[in-house]
């Protein structure tokens, strides 16, 4: 038997060890539920159509520009005042 074999073997009873015990100490059920709790939430969720997200990208990307331009004239405000350029 080659030793990439046995790894294999090995790392196949590591995990199914672990799988067994989150079986047995019912964190897979607890998992199962969270999930279809969080499917379900989701379901209910209002989702923008197409044309709200367009225009709310729109808005995001002036505001970024924005606070951009703001923030570097700041910068060369404060820089130009305290004389380091």
């Amino acid at each position: 038997m080659d030793s990439s074999n046995i790894w294999i073997i090995v790392w196949g009873v590591l995990i199914g060890a672990t799988f067994a015990w989150l079986w047995w100490a019912g964190h897979l059920a607890r998992l199962a539920a969270y999930v279809r709790e969080t499917r379900e939430e989701l379901r209910k969720c209002s989702w923008p159509s197409w044309d709200e997200l367009k225009g709310s990208t729109v808005v995001i990307g002036i505001s970024i520009l924005l606070l951009g331009g703001f923030t570097v004239a700041a910068d060369l405000i404060f820089a130009k005042a305290l004389g380091w350029f």
